[in-house]
């Protein structure tokens, strides 16, 4: 892992942070690593992002979608010179890395899941520097900036938070992957799980709005109905950040009085809160989103509260 050079502006400014929280291993994540002369057009044509633009010192947020563009992953993707990398839940780690196998044919390719060989540590709050300091890092100068030594990388990410990467058996950190998923959840940052896949299409959860999804970077699978849905203005929903009044998980379908009996929305992601309550990601009707009283699970069940994200949401 050698030193990068110089990376493109972030795709959005600094947002508010997130409650610090010390240095800890983020055991709900793996990463996979595609490398081989053919590795960033394999990728291009995967992938919703623009890969062939991703600069080496630079990150970025993208999709993967199924021929009908509905998401199957969301995940953080990087590179150096050596081969590309792949930050998603754990939990659909390795399913798509089958499924990705299944397309490489005589590409020059290799996909790895590198769970076993590397973790993953979440670093947030106001000492985020000395903490990537003492771990043996070096903190990228900017956001979505990615610096990369001998045995350690460290990627800058929106709410004042360093993911760090270095080989497992070097780790000795407590596992809380928890105040991460807060905070992603506080940057409206969306990543699919088992519950939720094949439910959205990219702009539902805001992938647009995160520059992880490009209009112009030619054809991946889904491309076609992605594309559409940008150019003929279809989407009826989007993706806002909300307080749930009681428990809540990805997958959770969503009421309001408006359409009954009939599911308007479905919880992207949840972080329990210290009163019992839960701060989710929200795939909702926009038609209603901001004038209607959403209900998690049945008509009856726990009220949504809107609140902010450090983007617009139209």
């Amino acid at each position: 892992m050698r030193q990068q050079r110089r990376y493109h502006p972030p795709f959005f400014a600094n947002v508010n942070p997130t409650q610090p929280m010390p240095a800890a291993l983020l055991n709900d994540f793996s990463i996979l690593r595609f490398s081989g002369p053919d590795a960033a057009a394999f990728l291009q044509g995967q992938l919703t992002c623009d890969v062939q633009a991703l600069r080496p010192g630079s990150s970025s947020y993208g999709g993967y979608c199924t021929p009908k563009g509905r998401l199957l992953a969301t995940f953080l993707l990087w590179h150096d010179d050596a081969a590309f990398y792949m930050l998603l839940p754990a939990a659909i780690a390795e399913p798509l890395r089958k499924r990705l196998s299944m397309y490489i044919l005589r590409s020059k390719v290799k996909a790895e899941d590198m769970t076993a060989a590397l973790a993953c540590i979440g670093v947030t709050g106001p000492d985020t520097a000395s903490q990537v300091f003492a771990l043996g890092g070096q903190l990228p100068p900017r956001l979505h900036g990615v610096t990369s030594g001998e045995t350690t990388t460290t990627v800058a990410l929106p709410g004042n938070r360093c993911l760090m990467v270095m080989f497992r058996e070097s780790v000795q950190l407590p596992a809380d992957s928890g105040p991460w998923n807060a905070g992603d959840i506080a940057c409206g940052i969306p990543f699919i799980l088992p519950a939720t896949q094949e439910e959205f299409v990219p702009q539902m959860v805001n992938l647009d709005l995160i520059g992880a999804l490009s209009y112009t970077k030619g054809c991946y699978p889904g491309q076609e109905i992605v594309a559409r849905t940008h150019y003929l203005g279809k989407l009826k929903q989007r993706m806002f950040r909300t307080i749930v009044a009681g428990p809540a998980a990805p997958g959770d379908k969503l009421y309001c009085e408006e359409l009954g009996d009939q599911a308007s929305g479905m919880i992207v992601s949840a972080a329990p809160t210290a009163n019992g309550h839960h701060d989710v990601l929200a795939v909702l009707q926009t038609a209603y989103a901001k004038t209607s009283v959403y209900h998690c699970g049945s008509l009856q069940g726990a009220t949504l509260s809107l609140t902010e994200l450090p983007y617009l949401v139209n």
